[in-house]
């Protein structure tokens, strides 16, 4: 029994390990893309690309996000009864929804395209839209068999399909942009050429997934319920399945759909607020275009760290709350929490100071890098409530308190709808009202998601121990960062900025355990805590734990 357990949490950890590197992956392919298609199609193009990428996100979002869930939930428990038949039928049902789901999902984006390239009243951008409608029936199916894989904790087909996907991107947008470049086609065909390396990428991972689900063997990973007798009774309905999909999908894919729809709208508030104090439609489009290709990816990666915190902290919640123990419950939430601000802050206040640096190292010192940098400086303030929201949702769906999200993303994207509106039609802000919108939507969803936790849970944060102590070493490495980066600047700029990170990573490594801002348990959260926090006490930066 001790050896089964022993797997099944390498199997899940390994999961984790896989997820993340998987996640990291494809936002650091997904930069690595937009710096030469930038360089292609500037920052007009870069805006019919991304207009079609948000539509594209948001359908995604409706279509995928709730139902590979479910799946994954239904399976899993199937599992447990040894029910094999109805685990079988539920993906027969699954794979049959999603093709209908996918089909209705490209017909929308590819019928509907005319109709979006009016609401953003930028012309010609409907191209992109439809190069890109093909993608959500390839990615429907995909999330069927990705949900398949999840029920039996087989994370490693996602991530490996995710990054296929990733790959196809990058080095197929390319080549078709280039192709076109040669051909003289005008700007709108070539970003919509550039876009169609995303669906022939998706469809890639797709065939990936059909490939790796028929040499799949389910019975090698049921090791852990052998001792549940294989039965064909008990097999519900189609009906009854779909009802229990649905009733598990639909709140959570409304919670994930209120952020991506979110983006949509303000794409289109945003280029006509923008147009309505006196820009032209090309000068809208290459601003727009702009800050969502230089700044906005980069504010994207350091969320991307908090996922393996975020995926270890759920089943400690969730054996602490069963078994009734309230303080070990706050503690791993307060834990939890000290991490997020640990990990997210000296990137926030980093990338702040050294905007400029940073964007130019990645784009070029050029006008465009000029233009981005101070969006850049603002939107990353926004990245600690941006990683405290996937934690904080963390906490409320662990409760089964999954609907109170819901509400605080509605909430969100009200803020920053009222306030981008408002904000960017004061002339003198114009496009750095985008910024300052998406700061304050960040902070009235995780500010909503703690009213709920502590009217719900009864738990308040210890804000003193988790922000105070964090922030005043996050700003020592960000000092260190910059005064590091100007010393440094005869050995040229992208190596004195490099440099200077370096440093400021190290200083703020001692800092940290010097202010006593992190302790034992809150890196026992972490993935192979025990074994990191042996590594921190032979370095004498954690005490050693005392027995007794």
């Amino acid at each position: 029994m001790k050896n089964v357990e022993s797997r099944r949490r390498s199997r899940f950890f390994g999961g984790v390990i896989a997820l993340t590197i998987g996640n990291l992956f494809v936002k650091v392919v997904g930069l690595v893309l937009k710096i030469p298609l930038h360089n292609i199609l500037g920052d007009a193009g870069m805006a019919y690309y991304n207009n079609a990428y948000d539509i594209y996100a948001w359908l995604f979002t409706i279509a995928t996000t709730g139902l590979p869930t479910a799946v994954a939930m239904l399976i899993s428990e199937n599992r447990v009864k040894g029910n094999r038949k109805e685990t079988k039928k539920i993906f027969r049902i699954t794979m049959a929804l999603f093709i209908i789901i996918g089909i209705a999902g490209m017909s929308v984006m590819l019928f509907g395209a005319p109709f979006f390239e009016k609401a953003y009243k930028i012309d010609n951008s409907a191209y992109c839209m439809m190069a890109v409608a093909p993608t959500l029936f390839f990615i429907c199916v995909a999330s069927a068999l990705r949900g398949y894989f999840q029920g039996y904790q087989n994370m490693l087909p996602t991530a490996v399909s995710e990054v296929i996907e990733a790959i196809g991107k990058l080095a197929l947008g390319l080549l078709f942009a280039g192709y076109a470049l040669e051909q003289g086609y005008e700007l709108p065909i070539v970003a919509a050429y550039a876009a169609f390396g995303l669906t022939v990428g998706v469809a890639a991972g797709m065939l990936y997934l059909i490939v790796t689900k028929l040499l799949f063997r389910p019975e090698k990973y049921d090791f852990e319920y052998a001792e549940a007798a294989e039965t064909d009774s008990g097999v519900r309905s189609t009906g009854r399945i779909v009802r229990t999909l649905l009733l598990i999908a639909i709140p959570i894919t409304i919670s994930s759909s209120v952020q991506s729809f979110s983006a949509v709208i303000d794409g289109m508030v945003l280029s006509n607020r923008l147009q309505d104090i006196g820009f032209s439609e090309d000068i809208t489009a290459q601003m727009i275009g702009n800050y969502k290709t230089l700044a906005a990816p980069l504010c994207n990666l350091p969320p991307a760290l908090v996922a393996p915190v975020t995926a270890s902290i759920i089943p400690l919640m969730a054996a602490s709350i069963v078994s009734g123990n309230k303080k070990r419950t706050k503690d791993v939430m307060n834990g939890a929490l000290m991490l997020t601000a640990i990990l997210e802050l000296p990137c926030a206040l980093g990338m702040s100071v050294l905007s400029e640096p940073i964007i130019k190292l990645l784009f070029g010192d050029n006008a465009s890098s000029e233009t981005a940098a101070p969006l850049l400086s603002i939107l990353s303030l926004a990245v600690l409530f941006v990683s405290m929201i996937s934690m904080t949702t963390a906490f409320l769906q662990a409760h089964k308190l999954e609907r109170k999200p819901i509400l605080s993303m509605l909430v969100g994207a009200i803020v920053k709808l009222i306030a981008l509106y408002i904000l960017v039609g004061i002339p003198k802000l114009n496009i750095y009202g985008s910024p300052i919108s998406s700061f304050l939507g960040s902070f009235a969803i995780s500010a909503s998601n703690l009213f709920f936790i502590k009217k719900h849970i009864g738990f308040i944060p210890d804000f003193g121990k988790m922000l105070i102590r964090p922030f005043a070493a996050s700003v020592i490495c960000a000092l260190t960062a910059l005064f590091s980066f100007r010393l440094l600047g005869f050995v040229g700029r992208d190596a004195a900025l490099l440099l200077s990170i370096a440093i400021a990573a190290v200083v703020y490594f001692f800092v940290i355990f010097l202010f006593r801002a992190l302790t034992r348990e809150d890196v026992l959260l972490l993935p192979k805590g025990a074994k990191i926090c042996s590594i921190l006490e032979r370095m004498h930066l954690l005490k050693k734990e005392q027995n007794g």
